[in-house]
């Protein structure tokens, strides 16, 4: 069987759907309107991913305002955000170039998702003649909903993630109900739980242990077949062209993100220092038998940040080297973070956010052709 590739979701949207969301949240546009320029971009990332050889596509999450907001606004900036919800929520990360992205704040309950990632998917299936996956928001990330030191009056914490995980897993059910062939869960705050920052106090609260115990909750819900199509994906933030935790050691986070019991695992690692190190840990932690499932583990082979686009030959290379320590059968390829995680996003080390979705399929389909040589040369095509 060949290695298996597959990209994380996002991709930059265009400049045009960027000004309409800005004119959406300023009341000059109405919600129809943004939709028909959302279904326009959705519509060009399926077909420019289809045509980049990507066996199972997204629509790049054009539709959502965030990977991590989806379910609870419509953009952004706020505009219809979900009930029981403030807008003036904690820091979920600081980046390196000293921007910042915030979440909402929980004032009651209960919580309740305003829009599943399967509602969107709906919308984009029959625009696609490929399959079809989807990316979801871990419950560890919305788990920074609740005041970080202080309970809700009438609405406990303990309820607040009994009632996030039964949206968790009714979110992943129903992409899978709409005809999903793989659901990923979103887990870029794993990496950022090590890093202790002074500027952002949840990263000091030691919450590492607890964000696997909580995701954990969920996966465990789905069977071990269920569980092969349900994948984890960790990054060091991918915003802006920049990171939030690039400088914590993988040592950290991969033998306790192992203990998820997911049938497969999106990492990045293109851009990591010493890759090898990387690949020896993935080799020594992930599981052959995770309750049911063998963890497959996709090693990030093209940056999303760096608009310099890799050759098929330099990602075949990557692939073989990762096979001396991970298992062939165990491993996959794809890219180290969604393109654009965030609706809003500029990206400046690229020119425009249109230049930039032209160098993320460019990216895509050297993926592919790479895997395929690699898959060649490890006898497994």
């Amino acid at each position: 069987m060949p290695i298996p590739t597959e990209n994380v979701g996002s991709l930059p949207r265009p400049t045009r759907l960027q000004e309409a969301i800005e004119a959406y949240d300023a009341g000059k546009i109405s919600l129809e309107e943004l939709q028909r320029e959302q279904d326009l971009a959705c519509q060009d990332s399926i077909e420019r991913m289809e045509a980049t050889g990507q066996p199972i596509v997204t629509d790049g999450e054009q539709r959502a305002s965030s990977f991590a907001t989806y379910p609870l606004t419509d953009t952004l900036a706020g505009t219809g955000l979900a009930d029981n919800l403030a807008p003036d929520g904690q820091k979920f990360a600081i980046f390196a170039d000293g921007h910042h992205r915030q979440l909402p704040r929980l004032t009651g309950g209960p919580f309740r998702y305003k829009t599943y990632a399967g509602d969107l998917l709906a919308r984009s299936l029959p625009m696609a003649i490929k399959p079809m996956k989807q990316a979801v928001i871990a419950p560890s990330m919305l788990s920074l909903l609740y005041p970080l030191e202080r309970d809700l009056p009438d609405y406990s914490r303990e309820q607040f993630l009994a009632d996030l995980c039964d949206e968790c897993e009714r979110d992943i059910r129903k992409c899978f109900e709409v005809g999903a062939k793989r659901v990923s869960i979103d887990f870029t705050e794993g990496r950022l739980a090590c890093r202790n920052d002074p500027d952002n106090p949840w990263t000091g609260q030691k919450m590492l242990d607890q964000f696997i115990e909580l995701n954990n909750r969920v996966i465990n819900r789905f069977t071990p077949n269920e569980r092969r199509s349900i994948g984890v994906h960790t990054c060091p933030g991918g915003d802006c062209d920049s990171t939030h935790s690039a400088d914590v050691d993988y040592a950290e986070l991969l033998p306790k993100m192992f203990q998820m019991n997911a049938g497969y695992f999106l990492m990045q690692m293109a851009s990591e220092p010493d890759k090898k190190y990387v690949y020896d840990l993935v080799g020594r932690y992930s599981r052959e038998d995770a309750n049911g499932v063998p963890q497959v583990c996709f090693i990030g082979v093209c940056d999303p940040l760096n608009p310099e686009v890799e050759s098929p030959e330099q990602i075949a290379e990557a692939l073989q080297t990762a096979a001396k320590y991970i298992p062939k059968e165990r491993l996959g390829s794809t890219d180290d973070c969604g393109f654009s995680p965030f609706s809003v996003d500029k990206k400046p080390k690229h020119g425009t956010p249109d230049f930039a979705r032209d160098i993320a399929f460019q990216k895509i389909a050297a993926r592919v052709k790479g895997t395929q040589i690699a898959s060649e040369a490890l006898g497994v095509a």
